[in-house]
């Protein structure tokens, strides 16, 4: 890629404010990885927690169900089920975690008492009562899971896309910029050296015309003296 570049001192100017920028990007690239990476480390954690939380109450909540159905009978589960009036509601909003933008889940209506499940007290007994407190938990924390998990994945993919921009700062266009400017410099010292070279020899050339136009000169003036000379000698010579 060097060789297609002019080794101009205009060229020069311009990689290295590239060169500048692009060290200024890889620099705020790579905190922002390690801040993505630390964020995302907190995520995980919480993740695995909200795992474990989210299998417990599946087990729970499955015990109490089978409970219910074992003791009351499909029907009565069923019937108590349908008896709901006032489902949960759900609300999304967003928040900024080191510019990426996740979801923040908001849940309502939920966790009910006995008097808002919407069937009679008298008609169910304390198994259903438990098995639909069970799926009241295990509902609260299956969107705290899709909140926490689609944080992660975002995160995930936001690491990912700024660990390439990264590594094409580092391992390609940095490099590439860096040759262009070594080859520049190479070629301008080069000039710089061939002018210089072209330079002395000019002069040199011109001191040796300006030598021999002296030589010239000094023989010239000897032979008009010499001249002069013999032509006084000549004239002092007197006649027959």
């Amino acid at each position: 890629m060097a060789k297609d570049v002019k080794p101009t001192r205009k060229n020069l100017m311009e990689i290295e404010d590239r060169i500048e920028l692009s060290e200024r990007g890889h620099g705020t690239l790579e905190k922002k990885r390690d801040g993505l990476i630390m964020e995302f480390m907190d995520i995980l954690d919480k993740a695995q927690d909200v795992r474990g939380e989210l299998s417990d109450d599946y087990e729970v909540a499955q015990k109490k169900i089978n409970m219910a159905r074992a003791m009351e009978g499909d029907v009565a589960v069923r019937g108590a089920a349908a008896a709901l009036q006032e489902h949960p509601e759900i609300t999304t909003e967003s928040k900024n975690i080191m510019g990426v933008v996740v979801p923040q889940i908001e849940s309502s209506r939920v966790s009910k008492s006995l008097d808002e499940r919407g069937y009679g007290i008298m008609g169910t007994s304390a198994r259903i009562d438990e098995a639909a407190e069970a799926y009241e938990d295990l509902l609260e924390s299956i969107i705290l899971a899709a909140e926490v998990e689609t944080a992660m994945k975002k995160m995930l993919r936001e690491i990912e896309t700024t660990k390439r921009r990264v590594n094409a700062l580092e391992f390609k266009l940095l490099p590439e910029l860096y040759e262009n400017q070594e080859y520049i410099e190479q070629k301008l010292e080069e000039q710089e050296r061939e002018e210089t070279f072209r330079l002395k020899k000019i002069k040199e050339k011109k001191e040796q015309e300006e030598k021999e136009a002296r030589a010239a000169d000094d023989e010239d003036a000897a032979e008009r003296d010499e001249a002069e000379m013999e032509q006084a000698t000549a004239g002092g010579v007197p006649g027959n």
